[in-house]
């Protein structure tokens, strides 16, 4: 039987919101919003929270979930988050034994639910995929409207094609990448160094829940439709 366990990545150091982890929203620190998703799910074993924060332990504790001390030199604008996943997975493995299927929810997308984790896990299972990400239709296109400028300021398409596209509709469909959710095999997480390494498996989520906090704009818009759903 496969044993699953869940992981939420919260620094204490960000500099877009200041304290964005343990910010309230709508009542409740946003990383509990993670938390809770994980103690959620039934096809989840355990939780765990990676920070170098105290307060951000502290709230975490509180919640429900079990601590990794994250080393400070995971800590920094310019840590690959690769790495602290990797040593999170190495913790649990030497100090709680193995495990088969890594979880990853970040702190910053409090609008997912259970459901939207149980998918991803249940997608990596049935697959042959080394990860599955959570992705959301885009509203801009490569081929069709998204450009780069040179150094002149003129722009020109981001990625062109054979056949000429003059209408939204008619482009391959493009989805952006969300944080909502990662599901992994623990083999891949050990021998990787990105989530492109691998073969990559994907579950579609909404929109209005993938929502990823960045900045002060981001929390408001994600404490609004927070409020549209209760």
């Amino acid at each position: 039987m496969s044993k699953t366990i869940a992981f939420v990545f919260a620094r204490g150091g960000s500099k877009g919101l200041p304290g964005k982890n343990i910010k309230p929203l709508c009542g409740k620190p946003l990383i509990q919003y993670s938390i809770e998703r994980a103690l959620a799910s039934e096809l989840i074993d355990d939780v765990y929270v990676s920070t170098d924060d105290s307060k951000i332990a502290e709230v975490a504790l509180k919640c429900g979930a079990n601590i990794i001390e994250r080393p400070k030199e995971l800590a920094t604008d310019a840590s690959p988050e690769w790495l602290s996943w990797q040593q999170a997975t190495n913790w649990v493995t030497q100090n709680k034994g193995p495990f088969d299927i890594f979880v990853s929810l970040p702190a910053t997308s409090p609008l997912t639910n259970k459901e939207d984790v149980n998918a991803a896990i249940s997608q990596l299972k049935r697959s042959n995929a080394d990860i599955c990400l959570s992705v959301t239709p885009s509203n801009h296109h490569p081929n069709f409207n998204m450009v780069t400028l040179d150094n002149n300021n003129y722009a020109r398409l981001m990625l062109t094609s054979e056949n000429k596209v003059t209408r939204r509709q008619d482009t391959s469909r493009a989805y952006n990448i969300t944080t909502c959710v990662y599901a992994a095999t623990v083999d891949f997480i050990f021998k990787a160094t990105g989530i492109f390494d691998g073969t990559v498996t994907a579950i579609e989520i909404p929109r209005q829940r993938s929502v990823d906090i960045d900045d002060i704009i981001d929390f408001k818009f994600a404490e609004l439709l927070k409020k549209e759903q209760e």
